[in-house]
């Protein structure tokens, strides 16, 4: 064997150190930034933290396995997410009637509906009708509680907050991508030296599944399931796919809503909510940084799907860290890194004028709090932005 036969063999597998990387750094960066969000998210929900650390676990080695699965199949770099907007609808929404088991139901309906949407074209039509301005509204709604708990927490507890904020400002300026985890680095640091854990608070952190038996009911459809399925569909998988079209990938929509919708029910029962195409970090894997050669860039997608696996590991420390810290300091980390999206959301709702008003109809609405008939504000939100729209358009 010659010597240009042997970097000839040697090249391929070396060029792929580049979208290895990408791989680890979009896991790494989409977990450490949302995991105080997912779990808040179901603790919220009413969860307990060992069921909280069933649903991360379960959530990380789904998404890991349809990640690396539907990245090999299609040879495209498709990667999967959890629901972030979703994680904090729970926050906002609290726990239902019915408790975490009927939060369990909901999570199962909004992944059926994910099915559905693949396989029923005409209904995945009807959903993406939706305006994108009243479906961003919501979805501003649903954060605005959150994106102001940093401000709250500078009030309550201005010196544990004020250098959490400060290291995320810093992060923001100098290494965005970085800003968020950062900022989860610093606040364990806080909680671990500046705040008293209870005795024990660390224990029995091995990651361990729960299986949870889920209820059903209709209110818990229409102010936790539907809204899920619409914060999901209009503000991760609607993204994902747009990051991939312009990336020069144009998949076949219907196997990854129906493996996705039918991994989110899997993941239900042990505690997780929804997972769907990522948004964010789908970026680092589909774009020409991950690999000049678009034909190989799937390998940074199943990278982070691998990645994901071993973060899974984690899920039993994540979520005793959750629970042994302060609430409020959690809730402002998790506004923090939801403020990108909540600047995201806002643009697209007020993005054409006369739509403008009925966004704002739906952001105040949900944002309110308000709620009738059992049913959430984020369900009234969109039907009082809708049907403004609606008036504002008749002839």
């Amino acid at each position: 064997m010659s010597a240009g036969q042997s970097s000839a063999e040697v090249a391929p597998s070396s060029s792929l150190i580049h979208p290895i990387f990408a791989g680890c750094l979009a896991a790494l960066v989409g977990f450490a930034g949302a995991f105080p969000i997912v779990l808040k998210g179901l603790i919220s929900a009413g969860a307990t933290p060992a069921i909280a650390a069933s649903g991360l676990l379960a959530l990380c080695v789904i998404k890991g396995l349809c990640g690396v699965g539907l990245s090999w199949r299609f040879r495209m770099p498709i990667s999967i997410a959890w629901s972030t907007p979703g994680a904090a609808l729970l926050i906002t929404t609290g726990m239902p009637e019915g408790g975490f088991p009927a939060a369990v139901g909901a999570f199962i309906v909004a992944a059926g509906l994910i099915v559905i949407a693949g396989l029923y074209r005409p209904f995945g039509r009807l959903v993406s009708s939706i305006p994108m301005s009243i479906a961003s509204a919501m979805l501003a709604g649903v954060l605005l509680e959150i994106c102001v708990a940093p401000v709250q927490a500078v009030q309550a507890q201005p010196m544990l907050a004020l250098p959490i904020i400060a290291i995320w400002a810093l992060g923001v300026r100098f290494a965005r991508l970085w800003a968020v985890p950062i900022a989860v680095v610093v606040t364990a640091l806080i909680v671990i030296f500046a705040t008293r854990l209870a005795h024990g608070a660390l224990d029995h952190i091995a990651p361990q599944a729960i299986f949870v038996a889920p209820t059903f009911n209709l209110s818990t459809f229409t102010s936790i399931a539907l809204p899920l399925f619409i914060v999901t569909m209009a503000s991760q998988n609607v993204p994902g796919l747009a990051v991939l079209r312009l990336n020069g990938y144009n998949p076949d929509v219907a196997p990854i809503f129906v493996t996705t919708g039918l991994a989110s029910g899997v993941i239900a029962l042990f505690g997780g909510q929804s997972i769907n195409l990522a948004a964010i970090t789908a970026a680092l894997c589909a774009g020409p940084e991950a690999h000049s050669d678009p034909s190989k860039r799937w390998v940074a997608a199943a990278t982070a799907g691998v990645t994901y696996l071993v973060l899974g590991l984690t899920a039993g420390l994540a979520s005793a860290f959750i629970a042994a810290s302060p609430p409020l300091l959690i809730q402002a980390v998790a506004g923090l890194a939801l403020m990108g999206s909540m600047a995201g959301a806002l643009a697209s709702a007020l993005s054409k004028e006369d739509e403008r008003l009925p966004a704002i109809i739906t952001f105040l609405t949900t944002a309110s709090g308000f709620s009738a008939l059992s049913i959430g504000p984020a369900f009234w939100g969109l039907i009082s932005g809708g049907a403004m729209m609606l008036v504002m358009k008749f002839k």
